[in-house]
């Protein structure tokens, strides 16, 4: 395309493209209304994806519970219904024989331990666990705080580590960390509280109530081997599933029973769980594009209105430019770009009333408001912006096609009868 053809192009998209400005103006403002709505829908759902994310890894990320069950099939000369027990040797002897997980830690729950500090009591439920359970169970320290160490476990000291909501319900705006609670009579030394964090899932009540001390020390205070449950994780989630296998086949071979027998353990595989978690929210973003993007195509439709109106008045003239050799692109090029005008400067219009709205949301206190939290902040991305860009160009391209085209197969004699 020459210099001279882009130049009569432009003299005519400019020369048509403020035609029928009333008009104009309400179709941009009928694509701007539908850029705000497939952004803020995408925003919120692109929100509440990372919170959904967020929240799942507040137990733990790439872990896995499991549980002792009870055998549903004979095996080498065991009966049915044998009760499977882990006790807490068999942590060592899981961690020598499989390497792929990350780490192995077990769990001992008493649900009717007493807590009391000064004149307040409260009945609650404690866990003994290994010292490497905080970082496996993601149990993070506020401030001043720490989580049980090596040194606590080897030495069975008597130490506790409590849930933000556990410790206000205990000692109110006190801060308790270095004071002493007394459980079951036994005092012991509050070593850290649980920083605040989202939590979707969990098993024996949320991590905000629960208090943690050395499994060790709740082997000497209760007197107990058995365990409730192992929590293992793996580096890479991909491994799960293979090192799931083999823990069923090592313990299989330990505590008796077929390594196949689905009855014989419970596993709560969080790897696995996940995933639905991301196909759904996935599936809710597309969703929501769907209605945003059906939302514009009503602005597309103003656009491909106004375009065959331009058209119709410009039949005679039209005439004339193909009478006298106009090429085709010359018609053509001026209705495509006049409809991309139209659609790129009402999306530019959305874009800029979205990101307002999205900052003033942002500016909303979440504390205290559970529905925001949860929701969270909508959050426009990168990805974002460019299907909204995408869905804004071809929209103008098709609304600006169909004109063109038909604008295109104008005969020029026929124009010398148009009224």
């Amino acid at each position: 395309m020459t210099r001279e053809e882009v130049k009569i192009i432009l003299t005519l998209f400019f020369s048509a493209a403020f035609l029928r400005k009333k008009r104009a103006v309400l179709t941009i403002a009928a694509i701007a209304w539908g850029t705000v709505a497939i952004l803020l829908l995408l925003a919120f759902g692109e929100g509440l994806q990372n919170r959904l994310l967020t929240a799942r890894k507040g137990m733990g990320e790439n872990i896995s519970v499991v549980w002792p069950g009870q055998t549903s099939e004979a095996y080498k000369g065991l009966k049915e219904g044998k009760q499977i027990i882990f006790r807490v040797d068999d942590i060592a002897f899981l961690r020598e024989r499989l390497p792929e997980f990350e780490g192995i830690v077990g769990e001992m729950t008493n649900w009717g331990t007493t807590l009391s500090y000064g004149k307040k009591t409260i009945t609650a439920f404690v866990t003994g666990a290994n010292w490497q359970y905080g970082d496996i169970r993601n149990q993070i320290p506020d401030k001043g705080g720490r989580f049980i160490n090596p040194q606590d476990e080897e030495e069975r000291k008597r130490v506790i580590f409590i849930g933000y909501e556990r410790a206000e319900e205990l000692f109110g705006k006190e801060d308790p960390v270095g004071k002493e609670v007394l459980l079951n009579g036994t005092p012991y030394t509050v070593i850290g509280i649980l920083k605040k964090k989202l939590q979707m899932g969990n098993y024996s009540g949320p991590d905000s109530y629960r208090s943690v001390i050395p499994l060790s020390t709740f082997v000497s205070q209760y007197g107990r081997q058995e365990l409730d449950n192992l929590v293992l994780k793996v580096g890479d989630p991909k491994t799960m599933e293979g090192g799931l296998v083999r823990l069923k086949q090592t313990l299989g071979g330990k505590c008796g029973f077929n390594p196949e027998d689905t009855k014989a353990l419970h596993i709560w595989d969080t790897v696995n769980s996940s995933k639905y978690m991301v196909n759904f929210t996935r599936g809710l973003n597309i969703f929501l594009g769907i209605i945003g993007v059906l939302t514009l195509l009503v602005g597309g439709t103003g656009i491909a209105n106004i375009m065959y109106a331009v058209v119709k008045e410009k039949t005679k003239e039209i005439g004339i430019l193909m009478a006298i050799g106009a090429r085709s692109r010359w018609i053509t090029l001026p209705f495509m770009l006049q409809s991309l005008f139209y659609t790129l400067l009402g999306g530019a219009f959305g874009l800029l009333i979205s990101s307002a709205i999205i900052f003033v949301i942002s500016l909303i206190p979440t504390e205290g408001n559970e529905a925001i939290e949860f929701l969270g902040k909508p959050t426009l991305s990168v990805p974002i912006g460019i299907f909204t860009a995408l869905v804004l160009g071809a929209i103008g391209l098709l609304a600006g096609h169909f004109p063109a085209k038909r604008a295109a197969q104008i005969e020029p004699a026929e124009t010398l009868r148009y009224e």
